[in-house]
């Protein structure tokens, strides 16, 4: 993981990385990156990863039917992830990519020199965190970026507190 960060010279700005699913935790990561990118005259870049496991089982028609059908989700959710930003003046770079979510994660960030930090937002069921921290957590001591974990119940006004 060897991209050198880029965020701080000339030409560049810091961006934050959140991860777009269909959680309800997910509106707590962008609400705080949005706040991030406000304070920190940075940006946030919305990544939606579409997981094709399955898709290799199936026929090559219904294959492309099935990846348009999650193209179309993942527009979906990012355009409520950008309406979202907006309240905060701010309008998220978007991703789409293929593949397992932790690699595709770090294949974003890989790809993108300024970005300086993963936000991601902790469920609050029994279950645990959520399988995107615990993936990225195993990696934690590896990571090429610092990762902020938000937790899912908190409001607008205390994110507002902390960020």
């Amino acid at each position: 993981m060897g991209t050198t960060r880029r965020a701080y010279e000339s030409g560049h700005m810091p961006k934050c990385l959140v991860v777009v699913d269909d959680t309800a935790e997910a509106d707590r990561a962008i609400y705080y990156a949005s706040r991030w990118a406000a304070r920190h005259h940075g940006g946030i870049v919305t990544l939606r990863v579409i997981e094709n496991e399955d898709r290799n089982q199936q026929w090559l028609g219904v294959a492309d039917i099935m990846r348009a059908e999650a193209e179309e989700e993942a527009n979906v959710a990012l355009d409520k992830a950008a309406a979202r930003a907006g309240t905060l003046a701010i309008v998220p770079q978007r991703v789409i990519r293929e593949g397992t979510p932790s690699e595709q994660i770090v294949g974003a960030i890989e790809t993108d020199a300024d970005i300086v930090l993963l936000v991601l937002a902790a469920s609050t069921g029994a279950e645990g965190p959520g399988p995107i921290i615990t993936a990225i957590a195993a990696m934690a001591g590896g990571f090429p970026i610092p990762v902020t974990v938000v937790p899912g119940g908190l409001s607008d006004a205390e994110i507002d507190a902390l960020s």
